[in-house]
């Protein structure tokens, strides 16, 4: 075992001095020792239930006969990150989680460990250090939090931000707002939607690296509290049989994990996070990929924000599970923690609800949730969900307005500035340029609260958050800050986006784009700190922002 290094032989007296420190009997050294990575804090939503889940997954670990370790990571929430300077932190934030697992893992020469996780940066932090280390892992994520209720309705964060876009529209006063808020968010857990958080937990179930039914289950489910015990329970048999992560997933589980990303309708986000894990496990996932799988796969559910259903609804459907059993003839087998195979989990699931979870010959769309668009504004590839963009907006033409950040558009859409039939263009909000890759909930949400999602679009080179709706184009590489296409726009300037046909066009000649371009001088925050080895570090969004 691994941990004999620091628990075997003579020479281990000093360590194994300290280890009895910690509470160790002799019997102990002959035991696999477990890390336990646990994101638990007091901010979170999704992460203040975590440590009911660690006492039962440290219960699994002992029965199964091995020695669990706790140690913190990390977490930041993006919700309350948002709209500030503090947003700038969070991507970065998912190299360090990834980071602080390798240090403790490594240093502490533990067998196998477990990440208790859940939210945006964290999870994809985690898979990244299980596949960087390749020591037998296993995660669990917290689970999604239960849809909040106003008037009979469904509501969560998004909710929120859309009350604000609907008061600045006149529609409603400061009294609803403040109403919408105190209902939104009930408890414990991740954002009930699909957004970034509840989408990489079920792709983390579909790579096989949690155990079946995790990803969807609510952090309220009573069953969460057996699944993290046989969690722990299942972290000493994968360290005894040194199953190590790569052997689990592989390209072929990436691939199965994009292709249920888009059967889901999952947050662009998943366009960062995938590839950045993969070559973790040095595997090459890019954009291609994406793509190619969006035109081949079908939209089979409608999770909010993209449609009406909650990811209680979901679960109740059959979560992950009934999607893959969906999906059964177009998935490739692979291993999974669970001793399963993918096949298996798609052939013994079913499906509950017809509705919340079509077949295959009734989609919501025709087409997966995510699609990938390339032109002169964007060379190397942009995103959008494009489940969550109406009929009337997936071919659209408009009059550029463009801002130099965040915070000068959402100004201008508070004063109530922006009209129907532009295009919002955030740029030098993208990795080096934030720096950071802030997401953008709040000027998304401000203009579907005020009626205009039907009649204007967004396009940045940062990103947007997995509760956006509307035709709201992210990632655009190369950025502004690298001189990027989009650092050419002028206000006036007309900009063609073309979904169905891939396209997203600056609609100015290659001699106008040439000449634009070699007078640009990029806007530069001069971040400092973290911020500042993160811009040297981090490669564009098309790579998935990974920190090389």
């Amino acid at each position: 075992m691994r941990s004999d290094l620091v628990k075997k032989g003579v020479d281990k007296a000093p360590s194994r001095s300290l280890l009895r420190a910690d509470g160790l009997k002799d019997e102990d050294f002959e035991k696999p020792f477990i890390g336990i990575a646990n994101s638990w804090n007091e901010v979170i939503p999704g992460h203040i239930h975590l440590n009911k889940l660690l006492d039962e997954v440290r219960k699994g670990i002992i029965e199964a006969g091995g020695i669990p370790f706790t140690f913190g990571v990390p977490g930041i929430c993006d919700g309350i990150a948002m709209g500030h300077v503090g947003m700038r932190y969070s991507l970065a934030s998912r190299e360090t989680i990834a980071d602080c697992v390798e240090l403790m893992v490594q240093a502490h020469r533990f067998d196998g460990w477990v990440g208790i996780t859940n939210c945006d940066k964290i999870t994809p932090g985690m898979l990244m250090a299980a596949g960087r280390m390749d020591v037998p892992a296993i995660m669990l994520t917290g689970g999604p939090m239960e849809a909040g209720k106003k008037d009979g309705k469904n509501l969560d964060l998004q909710s929120v931000f859309e009350a604000l876009g609907e008061y600045k529209a006149g529609k409603i006063d400061e009294k609803d707002v403040i109403n919408v808020e105190r209902c939104a968010c009930p408890g414990e857990g991740a954002c009930a939607g699909l957004f970034t958080a509840n989408t990489m937990a079920c792709l983390t179930e579909v790579l096989g690296l949690s155990l079946v039914g995790c990803g969807s289950m609510l952090a309220t489910d009573r069953r969460k509290l057996e699944l993290a015990r046989d969690t722990g329970r299942r972290a000493v048999e994968l360290a005894k049989k040194e199953i190590r992560p790569r052997t689990i997933a592989t390209r072929d589980s990436f691939l199965n994990a994009i292709m249920v990303d888009m059967a889901i309708g999952g947050s662009t986000n998943t366009a960062l996070h995938i590839p950045a894990i993969a070559r973790e496990f040095d595997i090459d996932i890019s954009l291609k990929d994406f793509d190619e799988i969006s035109r081949k796969a079908s939209h089979l559910t409608s999770i909010r924000p993209s449609g009406p259903y909650s990811m209680g609804d979901f679960d109740r459907a059959g979560g992950i599970p009934g999607i893959m059993n969906r999906l059964a003839g177009m998935l490739n087998d692979a291993m999974t923690v669970s001793g399963t195979t993918v096949k298996e989990i798609a052939e013994s699931s079913k499906v509950h609800d017809n509705e919340v979870i079509r077949p295959l010959e009734r989609p919501f769309h025709k087409e997966g949730g995510i699609a990938v668009l390339r032109g002169n504004l964007a060379p190397k590839g942009s995103v959008i969900k494009q489940a969550a963009v109406s009929e009337k907006m997936m071919k659209f033409t408009g009059v550029a307005r463009v801002f130099d950040s965040e915070d000068d558009a959402s100004a201008a859409i508070m004063r109530g500035e922006i009209k129907g039939g532009e295009v919002l263009v955030i740029r030098y909000e993208g990795p080096k340029g934030g720096p950071g890759m802030p997401e953008m909930l709040g000027p998304t949400s401000m203009i579907s609260g005020m009626g205009l999602s039907d009649s204007v679009a967004l396009i940045t080179d940062g990103r947007f958050s997995g509760a956006t709706r509307g035709p709201c184009v992210g990632h655009v590489c190369p950025e502004a800050f690298d001189k990027g296409p989009i650092a050419a726009v002028k206000d006036g300037d007309k900009i063609s986006i073309d979904i169905p046909a891939r396209k997203l066009e600056l609609l100015i000649s290659d001699s106008e784009m040439k000449k634009r371009l070699a007078s640009v001088v990029p806007v530069d925050r001069h971040p400092k700190g973290v911020l500042a080895k993160y811009r040297k570090l981090v490669s564009g969004a098309d790579e998935g922002a990974y920190s090389r």
